[in-house]
């Protein structure tokens, strides 16, 4: 049986161990110190996936802008990982509701994403160009995305995603 809780001081380490064995590299790991040592941290919306007291997974939302030309608040997911012993046993999926209901019980209104299209159309994300959004990163078109965890939360809504600095360096 999975538990689903805010990440602890004490798990960070198992943490970033599951993100690094899931991307094959340190960069993403990097990331999250970053944001955890940034005014965009929110440690409620840092979440792990637990099992007998163990960390099999990771996701984080943290705090970003979408310029249009005044700042509206949005979240990105970044990253969702999973121990690769793991993979594909529904644990990356249920930390997605899970933190999704989690962020719309603390009242934020839009995630975006940078991630595989077929993933997270299932949870309700399209691609962010529909609604006349845009990056300040150089990704694909398709797999940048966006959610409303509100209805009509991005109507007339046109602008840049502002990411930190620090997600060019992934």
């Amino acid at each position: 049986m999975l538990d689903f809780a805010p990440e602890t001081d004490n798990q960070r380490a198992k943490i970033r161990q599951v993100i690094t064995d899931a991307f094959g590299q340190t960069k993403e790991a990097e990331l999250v110190d970053k944001i955890r040592n940034s005014a965009n941290f929110i440690p409620e919306l840092s979440l792990v996936a637990l099992e007998n007291g163990d960390v099999l997974g990771h996701i984080l939302f943290s705090c970003i802008v979408i310029e249009v030309p005044e700042q509206i608040p949005a979240l990105a997911l970044a990253p969702l990982a999973v121990t690769p012993l793991r993979q594909r046993q529904s644990i990356g999926s249920q930390l997605v509701k899970v933190g999704l209901s989690k962020c719309r019980e603390s009242d934020y209104s839009i995630v975006v994403v940078v991630g595989e299209p077929r993933y997270y159309r299932r949870f309700g994300f399209q691609k962010a160009r529909k609604f006349g959004l845009h990056s300040s990163l150089p990704i694909p078109d398709e797999a940048f995305m966006v959610l409303e965890l509100k209805p009509s939360a991005l109507m007339n809504i046109n602008g840049i995603v502002c990411y930190p600095a620090y997600f060019h360096e992934v």
